[in-house]
């Protein structure tokens, strides 16, 4: 009897998100996955994309209506899943995907989405995860660990802190919300380097679990493709790398043996620092 891996996976209908979904079914023939979109409409055009691609997946895929800004939702989205199996049929594993970036919302929208909305997926969905194995991958940025490269020592600590506790993130990110009109913050690198954060948090919480965060790389999305259209190049010359190369990471985190929990990974699918950036290709962090 096949023991099937199902994973809920969030912003799915697209970009990172949906080549995650893709990458998850063709790598594990025992895999299902909830496709997480916040339109319904949206979820199930992605989902109809998958399928005209790759029939065989007809009974893998589901899509999940789900906006991680939205508490009743995400509830609803965790309901909805619970319904859908016995006890003894839990959820493998969430991938916290979906995010927006600072070029078209304010420093508290993207709060919302980039880290409250991943604490939110986690406090609905964490109770139907397997206990024996589960896995939580959160989708977090370089953007992060450039942002505390740029901090006070004291929020440097905070944010790298392994006792590090939510009540002391939340605390921060008020703290950047009032200081906001000055415009020296990065809301995106600093919705990042909470998630990191976070990471770390939920990781001492739920021993049981794996739970790791990683950045997919510099991915061609509709949150970086604006910046090369500003400067009238295209993505690829920019550095920017199809959707497909952004789940290396995720899904090694989601299958493979990262070596713990409560780490930040790079797109190598190599453990990276919390505090400073490390390239692709450089040796791994050891946690010095």
């Amino acid at each position: 009897m096949t023991e099937w891996k199902r994973v809920v996976v969030t912003g799915a209908n697209k970009g990172i998100g949906l080549a995650t979904v893709g990458a998850i079914l063709e790598s594990r023939d025992d895999s299902f996955v909830f496709l997480g979109s916040r339109s319904l409409e949206r979820g199930q055009a992605a989902r109809k994309k998958l399928l005209s691609e790759q029939p065989d997946w007809e009974g893998r895929v589901e899509v999940l209506q789900l906006d991680v800004s939205d508490d009743e939702s995400v509830q609803a989205a965790a309901d909805e899943v619970a319904k859908r199996f016995e006890e003894d049929e839990p959820l493998y594993g969430v991938v916290n995907n979906a995010g927006i970036s600072g070029e078209h919302a304010d420093m508290e929208k993207v709060l919302d989405v980039n880290t409250y909305g991943p604490r939110r997926v986690c406090q609905a969905f964490l109770p139907l995860v397997d206990s024996r194995q589960g896995r939580v991958v959160n989708i977090s940025s370089a953007s992060g660990p450039n942002f505390v490269a740029d901090c006070s020592e004291e929020r440097q600590e905070l944010l790298t802190n392994p006792d590090v506790t939510w009540e002391e993130i939340e605390a921060l990110m008020e703290e950047c919300l009032a200081e906001e009109e000055e415009g020296s913050i990065s809301a995106y690198g600093l919705s990042k380097a909470c998630l990191n954060a976070y990471t770390i948090e939920l990781a001492r919480e739920h021993p049981e679990l794996t739970i790791n965060a990683c950045t997919p790389g510099f991915i061609e999305t509709d949150l970086t493709r604006p910046w090369a259209e500003a400067r009238g190049v295209a993505p690829e010359e920019m550095g920017m790398k199809p959707p497909q190369a952004g789940t290396k990471a995720p899904l090694h985190l989601l299958f493979g043996e990262p070596g713990g929990s409560g780490w930040y990974f790079g797109s190598d699918a190599e453990r990276s620092p919390l505090d400073r950036y490390r390239s692709p290709g450089d040796p791994p962090y050891r946690g010095d």
